[in-house]
């Protein structure tokens, strides 16, 4: 089994670090570049950066900020937000991203994909699914959203994922919506079923609450990789107490350097 992997997220807005709930009730929670060396030097596996308001503003990602935080780190680095264009994926890549996520501009033009993943390989084509819940008893599963979380695209989740992998996509994020913010768990109905339904690995991002969350959700879940961000932006856990936790339920994970 391949180690499981511990990615702290910073939600960048207007250059600061912030988290909300459910998407909104967004809080301040830092400085982005201070906030990566911490997660750098503490162990963490990688790092991601999310300029989550850039698509809804029709802009690209803060590039500045991103050449900083990269400056400060040694472990793999994914950004996303705001990512329109293979120009735009160059000049992040350029600026010290290890991968690049793509959400919107994926779901607009699925071509998108493909010419990303031709261009600069897939091992560094990340796929954003911010994925909703549906109130239909008759119609059961999940709903993508783009925009950071404003439309609803009604294109199934677990469809859209399995695309995304055939055009090119080397790994998903995969945010459940409902679970973002609340610390009361990952939605691991969500996470499994859309692991099941690709080969390729699963980034589980939304409602971590504690170790066992974290835990369920990389064995029930069958993530790769466990997102968090309030947990660790607001001082409830560190990344150390995390993977001693799961090391000592025998799961494999990097140790601590």
């Amino acid at each position: 089994m391949l180690a499981k992997r511990i990615l702290p997220c910073l939600d960048v807005k207007a250059g600061r670090v912030v988290k909300g709930v459910n998407f909104v009730d967004i809080k301040d929670a830092g400085d982005p570049v201070e906030m990566a060396k911490i997660y750098n030097d503490a162990g963490a596996d990688e790092l991601a950066f999310l300029d989550i308001t850039a698509t809804h503003e029709e802009r690209n990602t803060i590039i500045d900020v991103v050449y900083r935080t990269a400056e400060q780190v040694f472990i793999p680095l994914t950004v996303g937000g705001g990512i329109q264009t293979l120009e735009n994926v160059k000049a992040l890549l350029r600026a010290g991203a290890d991968k690049v996520s793509i959400n919107s501009a994926a779901v607009r033009n699925p071509d998108f994909i493909n010419r990303a993943s031709d261009r600069f390989g897939n091992q560094c084509i990340v796929i954003a699914i911010d994925a909703r819940r549906r109130n239909d008893p008759n119609n059961p599963g999940w709903d993508v959203y783009v925009r950071g979380g404003r439309e609803n695209t009604g294109i199934d989740a677990l469809q859209w994922a399995q695309e995304a992998e055939k055009r090119g996509a080397g790994e998903l994020l995969v945010t459940s919506m409902d679970a973002d913010g609340t610390q009361a768990g990952y939605d691991l109905e969500l996470t499994r079923a859309i692991a099941q339904a690709v080969q390729i690995p699963i980034i589980a991002s939304g409602g971590a609450g504690n170790c066992q969350h974290i835990y369920d959700v990389l064995t029930t879940g069958k993530a790769e990789t466990a997102l968090l961000a309030s947990l660790l932006h607001y001082g409830q856990l560190s990344v150390a107490e995390i993977k001693n936790y799961l090391r000592d339920r025998q799961l494999p994970i990097r140790p601590i350097s």
